[in-house]
């Protein structure tokens, strides 16, 4: 079970308290990690991905194993730490400014 803990306005729009636990078939990358977020809540969809690209969204980060992974290929498998639920994946908002 793989957990993910995103910021508070998006779990409001999930309408989730705390993190959220989903099942991804292997291999785990962010691509399928994704996808299993947005199907399980379809009212995230074009929040953290563009809805066309599947790109990210400017201003999103992801962390895997306190790694930022926003750059990394989104087919490449997640860490064991990650699959195996010992460490969360994060979906975190960023910000800009000086």
């Amino acid at each position: 079970m793989i957990r993910v803990q995103m910021p508070a306005h998006l779990r409001t729009l999930a309408k989730v308290v705390g993190e959220v636990s989903l099942e991804v078939e292997a291999p785990v990358t962010q691509r399928r990690l994704l996808d299993a977020l947005e199907a399980k809540f379809p009212q995230l969809q074009g929040t953290i991905r563009d809805h066309v690209s599947k790109e990210r969204r400017a201003y999103v980060r992801y962390f895997a194993c306190m790694e930022d992974v926003s750059f990394a290929p989104m087919d490449a498998e997640l860490p064991e730490d990650v699959v195996s639920g010992k460490e969360p994946f994060l979906v975190v908002g960023s910000l800009s400014g000086g």
